[in-house]
């Protein structure tokens, strides 16, 4: 649930909310007609995590994105009547009214259909178990329950919860985070707190989780363990049934770190999840990602009793670990933790917010409406690179990890035995280096593209040239496209061509380039390369392309769903020699020159400069769409831009900071006029 277990001190939102008396802790292509069923000897351990989509569409995943990609379980919201606010904030449904299993987020008949749908695809299904306690707040919930007392609900009476006396402390709230009868006894934000001791409560909360293992569900994530003693859920445990699949039912439990108790009394109770995990990946890739070579003497839990996350449902909004918002580095760090052996990985995919309480796309009613994977859902359990990686540590199976190599503090590399290997770059720009990789000679396909571009392996070595902000993956089995006679990148058969575009997106959307050569997919958009956002509007990559070759490309738009939008003009030409090449261009447009914007201008720390005009390729003036200029010769700040030959515009340099605040230079609109050669520059200052 929200960040419950932390010092008051800290959780200030929390308290202030309490202190209230509440508790303030996608329009896309369909998918496939027919069911693509999973293999199951492909499925592996990773989880997806899916706490935000209904049951309808987690079924719908299951069935033609999870089952199929080899993801091995979903772990889903609790599915228990839920408090229902006529704000509805996403944490209303950690607040339960009743057990029964009609909520916010569908039918008990369509939670059961949803497990079947999962299960036919080879996937499992755990839920969030919601056991500590009930809602702090009266009112009706979602399936029409009415409470005025909430000491008193359908499932519990008032000798049911722990008492003052119990806790030992008058006013029955937390104030002591060293005193473990304060945390396990008493209400945290006004919650009632279940007596767990008891036998008879031990018996309702087994019946709840055994209605759900009889549907199929395989397993819980347990929310607010800590909260628990360990001998009270291991007394449950006991009370529950195996699952329809035969043997226990998985449990990970939710330990907030603490030396009282701490994350390793539980290990006995079940797994248990690592946020100081999802904590060292953020400090990794927002500082140093050659730090993670050392990240099994950093605190984080032992991998047997672990698992791990980049980020949840609940720590996204805070900023305590990264999110959606951390874009392409967000992306980089899933990578990693699908690549790295440690502990169970889960993915989380949720939706977009402008504020930490708001709640899921939802109909009037509250009611969470179908993921589309647009109009407001973020997607990454779909994304091309992390289900390629699903794919790769399922192959790479329990490989140790094996030739580290750290080439600097945003690109490192690391084998799995001589299984698979992956090189990142969290560098702001495409890198080249020569990796150990441990890995037999021969040409592998690159999962993080689907396949699109290859990697050669000589003498156990490869030379990868890595995208800004991406990643190349490959490993020994059936993505390995070909033996040692397909091209190799490295014996002067290839070069690189880097491509460039200026390209201002809708949400959720990505650029491609895709073209009339192998390398750029053979006109196939699903083999497209996908391009770096990281100098948004300004998208670039790097692809090993055959010497002395001419070839045809464009630059495609691909969403979440896999809709694709093509440029309008007519096909790109281009040549490849013997040296390097680059390509810079412009969404759809043809004729074109370049200009060098330069500016002289000082900042404050955080603060970044841009050029902003009338025309497209400079944004038409709006500042979301405005070119980032480097900061490489500060206080000159300078970055060339595609604009149309013969063309006069007008334009100027604003200031952004790290919050997204623009200042705009003063004085009157500069203009510029190009004409139909190439190499244009300027050379202005700050004013």
């Amino acid at each position: 649930m929200p960040l419950r277990h932390r010092p008051p001190g800290v959780l200030r939102r929390a308290a202030t909310a309490a202190a209230a008396g509440a508790l303030a802790l996608a329009g896309a292509t369909a998918l496939p007609a027919t069911s693509a069923h999973a293999d199951a000897t492909t499925s592996g351990d990773v989880i997806a995590n899916l706490w935000s989509y209904n049951w309808n569409s987690v079924a719908a995943e299951c069935t033609n994105v999870l089952g199929p990609n080899g993801y091995g379980a979903v772990w889903v919201a609790p599915p228990a009547e839920s408090l229902k606010q006529t704000n509805y904030y996403w944490w209303d449904v950690y607040q339960p009214f009743s057990y029964d299993l009609n909520g916010r987020f569908g039918t008990a008949a369509q939670f059961a259909s949803m497990v079947d749908a999962c299960h036919d695809a080879g996937v499992k299904v755990y839920t969030d178990a919601v056991i500590n306690h009930t809602a702090a707040q009266t009112g009706t919930g979602y399936h029409g329950t009415t409470i005025t007392n909430k000491y008193d609900t359908p499932d519990w009476d008032p000798d049911d919860y722990h008492t003052s006396a119990e806790c030992n402390d008058s006013d029955m709230i937390i104030d002591d985070w060293s005193n473990l009868t304060e945390i396990q006894n008493c209400e945290l934000l006004g919650l009632p707190d279940l007596e767990t001791e008891d036998d008879d409560v031990r018996s309702g909360i087994a019946a709840y989780l055994n209605k759900q293992i009889a549907l199929g569900v395989d397993g819980f994530r347990i929310d607010a363990a800590k909260h628990m003693p360990v001998a009270d859920l291991n007394a449950i445990w006991a009370k529950l049934d195996d699952t329809t699949a035969g043997g226990e039912p998985y449990i990970f439990q939710e330990v907030y770190p603490g030396s009282t108790p701490a994350a390793s009394d539980y290990y006995s109770a079940g797994d248990v999840l690592d946020f100081t995990y999802a904590s060292r990946v953020k400090s990794a890739f927002q500082g140093n990602v050659s730090d993670l070579e050392s990240l099994p003497s950093s605190g984080v839990l032992p991998p047997a009793n672990s698992v791990s996350f980049v980020t949840n449902h609940d720590t996204e909004r805070n900023g305590l670990h990264m999110s959606y918002k951390d874009g392409d580095t967000y992306r980089l760090a899933n990578v990693f933790q699908l690549a790295y052996k440690w502990s169970t990985p889960t993915v989380y995919s949720g939706f977009e917010f402008s504020s930490s309480d708001q709640a899921p796309p939802n109909s009037g009613g509250g009611f969470v409406t179908d993921t589309n994977c647009s109009n407001g859902w973020y997607c990454l359990q779909r994304d091309a690179a992390v289900t390629g990686m699903v794919k790769w540590h399922n192959a790479v199976g329990s490989e140790a990890v094996a030739n580290w190599a750290s080439k600097s503090s945003s690109v490192i590399g690391f084998g799995r035995g001589t299984a698979g290997y992956v090189a990142l770059n969290n560098g702001s720009s495409a890198a080249t280096y020569t990796f150990a990789t441990g890995m037999a000679d021969g040409t592998y396909a690159n999962v993080i593209d689907n396949g699109a571009t290859t990697v050669t392996v000589s003498g156990g070595n490869a030379t990868l040239t890595l995208p800004a902000k991406s990643a190349i993956a490959f490993y020994d089995g059936e993505f390995t496209p070909c033996d040692t006679s397909c091209e190799d990148p490295d014996d002067g058969t290839s070069v690189t061509a880097t491509f460039d575009t200026y390209a201002p997106t809708a949400s959720g959307q990505d650029v491609y380039v895709v073209g009339s050569i192998a390398a750029l997919g053979g006109w196939d958009p699903a083999k497209a390369v996908k391009l770096s956002s990281t100098g948004y509007p300004n998208w670039s990559g790097a692809v090993n392309v055959p010497v002395n070759t001419s070839f045809e490309y464009k630059y495609v738009k691909k969403d979440t769903s896999g809709n694709v939008t093509w440029e309008s003009r007519a096909n790109r030409a281009a040549a490849a020699s013997a040296s390097a090449v680059g390509f810079h261009d412009s969404w759809n447009l043809a004729d074109t020159t370049d200009v060098t914007f330069n500016v002289n201008a000082t900042t404050d720390w955080g603060t970044n400069v841009y050029v902003v005009g009338s025309i497209a390729s400079l944004g038409s003036w709006n500042t979301a769409d405005a070119i980032p200029l480097s900061s490489a010769s500060y206080p000159t700040w300078s970055r060339s831009v595609v604009v149309p030959k013969s063309t006069a515009f007008a334009y100027k340099y604003i200031k952004k900071d790290g919050s997204g605040n623009v200042t705009w230079e003063s004085g009157t609109n500069r203009s510029y006029t190009t004409g139909n050669s190439s190499g244009y520059a300027t050379g202005d200052s700050w004013k």
